[in-house]
């Protein structure tokens, strides 16, 4: 047997089987111990089977972050029922679009959520999707659902092979996929996070960010593979976040670089306890924060790498290290049974150490398919099986570094060019508060790079720019546009806000063909 291969009396709900009087989750004033949860999962699973949900079926659930959500998730593994998440930022279109995908039996939601009326949306995605039977309302998710009624079903219905989860995609730029993942990849992964990040038995996580995102749900399950408990956040705030942490001596945190900064500068909150803290790099301020919480709490802020299709924090720096190697977003993937490599863009033939490419890996991490989409499945692996990820980065020992997604690249004048590359440079000019640099990929002149700039400062103008980028830039680098703007276009994801670089690439498109046709004209 390796390494990998779950042994014959392996359950997923030995996740919880650890410390059974602990507790599990905390939400709103809301708890249960590991027992609890694992209990009333059993009789849920039962329900459910009331229902005629059997091995191999599919539900979906809208639901904010709580017990429920645990409880379901723990339901499905005893059946072998894949549970589809749907982000409840998702309105009538993007939730249709995930249950079509799906079809599923069951649809789970709370009534009434942040001033949305998802029972009647809910409703009206039934009638649109044939294979919806019910619509099942849940009043208050952050506790367990008593389903006592019901036989508890104690014994794995389901197989550890069984599909148990799905993630969306980001999205950004078109209707998202679903990477779904078995029981064994995620009770696997879930183990092996938990030794990565030293979860200890009794260890409160506070989990901020919510289930239905891969990192969301990877800090919850670990925390709970490690013996500890999930301290859940239905809605963030940043000083109720701090509060907690403060309030239950917190020792793990993940989200945006940014997110913690807000955090740990909340006034009369410490955050000490604090011993792990994961982030994702989305606003370009990894290693500025990264600093400054070593300088002012001593907490060793640690970059990670991961994505829907291959789980979150597959990868990560090690938090020994100084501030600037902790700051690299990606690092050693957390187990040998990981494997990447780094491989031309084009021809998948792999690349030597430094040599920037695309990031490709192998091991129980990836996902079992794109649900519902084979197609896009067969079109995600390379022939010899690799998973492509479209991240472009590069190899450095036994690391990895992720620089951006492929699609974000430029190739200006024969040369690949990285923007973000091109972005800290702009932001160092003293008047420029950030950048976004896209192409357009022009028929006859190929990529036409176009800087998306928030000024400091009114004065400051597109030739100060040219300037300050020829000053310092190889020529190819310097953007042809600088374009002043006020914010750029953003779309709420399950770590935070992210930057829709397909409408900044929209917009330098029509930029680049009216400067090019205006030039003709004189």
């Amino acid at each position: 047997m390796s390494a990998s291969a779950p042994s014959a009396n392996t359950s997923f709900c030995d996740l919880l089987a650890k410390n059974p009087e602990d507790m599990a989750f905390e939400c709103l004033g809301a708890q249960a111990t590991r027992r609890q949860l694992q209990q009333a999962a059993d009789h849920l699973a039962g329900y459910l089977k009331s229902l005629g949900i059997k091995r191999g079926d599919t539900i979906c659930v809208w639901l904010p972050d709580g017990g429920v959500w645990l409880q379901l998730l723990f339901s499905c593994a005893r059946l072998g029922v894949l549970m589809v998440p749907i982000s409840t930022r998702f309105r009538q279109e993007e939730a249709l679009h995930v249950v079509k995908t799906a079809n599923p039996k069951l649809i789970f939601v709370q009534p009434e959520f942040v001033n949305y009326d998802y029972w009647t949306v809910a409703q009206e995605i039934a009638q649109a999707v044939p294979s919806v039977e019910h619509v099942i309302a849940i009043e208050r998710p952050a506790e367990l659902w008593d389903a006592s009624a019901y036989e508890a079903i104690s014994v794995d219905e389901g197989q550890l092979n069984d599909r148990l989860c799905t993630f969306s995609t980001s999205g950004t730029t078109g209707n998202p996929k679903l990477a779904a993942h078995t029981q064994w990849g995620i009770f696997h992964h879930a183990n092996n996070v938990a030794i990565f990040t030293d979860v200890q038995p009794g260890d409160p996580s506070l989990c901020a960010l919510p289930l239905y995102g891969v990192l969301g749900f990877m800090q919850a399950f670990s925390a709970l593979a490690g013996g500890g408990y999930c301290v859940v956040m239905q809605t963030f705030n940043t000083v109720r976040a701090a509060q907690l942490i403060e309030q239950h001596h917190a020792t793990h945190f993940y989200g945006g670089e940014g997110l913690f900064d807000d955090v740990m500068s909340v006034p009369d909150c410490s955050v000490k306890s604090l011993k792990v803290v994961g982030f994702a790099e989305f606003a370009g301020r990894g290693l500025e924060v990264t600093e400054k919480a070593w300088r002012e709490i001593s907490v060793p802020m640690t970059a990670l790498y991961g994505s829907s299709e291959c789980f979150s924090i597959m990868a990560g720096q090690p938090r020994t290290d100084d501030c600037s190697a902790r700051a690299v977003p990606g690092g050693k993937p957390i187990t040998p049974e990981i494997a990447f490599r780094v491989a031309d863009i084009d021809t998948d033939v792999v690349l030597p150490e430094h040599e920037r490419g695309e990031l490709q890996f192998r091991g129980y991490n990836v996902m079992n398919e794109y649900l519902n989409n084979p197609q896009a499945t067969a079109d995600a692996f390379t022939e010899d099986g690799w998973f492509k990820s479209g991240d472009l980065g590069y190899r450095y020992g036994d690391r990895l570094a992720y620089l951006s997604r492929i699609k974000d690249t430029l190739r200006l004048r024969g040369y690949l060019v990285d923007p973000v590359e091109i972005e800290e440079f702009l932001a160092r000019h003293p008047d420029v508060k950030d950048a976004q640099v896209v192409a357009y990929r022009h028929p006859e002149r190929g990529d036409v790079a176009v800087a998306f700039v928030r000024k400091l400062a009114d004065s400051l103008n597109d030739q100060a720019l040219h300037e300050h980028c020829r000053a310092g830039l190889a020529n190819y680098k310097v953007p042809s546009y600088f374009v002043f703007v006020d914010d750029y276009p953003r779309k709420e994801g399950p770590n935070g806000l992210k930057i829709l670089k397909n409408k900044l690439r929209d917009s330098a498109q029509a930029i680049v063909i009216h400067a090019i046709e205006s030039e003709r004209k004189v």
